[in-house]
């Protein structure tokens, strides 16, 4: 398969992600967003990496996903936390932690 349908995939994944943290106020929404725009790059590596014959990319995007999972427990974690203590999800309402 060409490099090209990789590219545009993968551009086309991370535009949605930015427009989806752009334009969304809910927490879970955006952290979505965010995931889909780092899994936008990691098929981006793992791209580039099967073109040029490299497997040290594709093992960099192994340790990403590991670290993005990571992220993953702490960000829902701290989600629920803010559903708990405000009952929402939405961020324009963060504003009620700081008091």
């Amino acid at each position: 398969m060409p490099i090209q349908y990789y590219l545009f995939l993968s551009m086309a994944l991370f535009c949605i992600g930015i427009m989806g943290t752009l334009m969304r106020r809910n927490a879970i929404i955006i952290f979505m967003c965010i995931e889909m725009m780092l899994n936008a790059v990691n098929l981006l590596l793992v791209a580039f990496s099967k073109m040029y014959g490299d497997s040290s990319a594709q093992i960099f995007v192994f340790f990403n996903m590991v670290v993005a999972a990571a992220e993953v427990a702490v960000g829902l974690a701290i989600i629920v936390m803010m559903y708990r203590k405000v009952h929402s999800v939405d961020i324009n309402i963060l504003n009620r932690l700081k008091h």
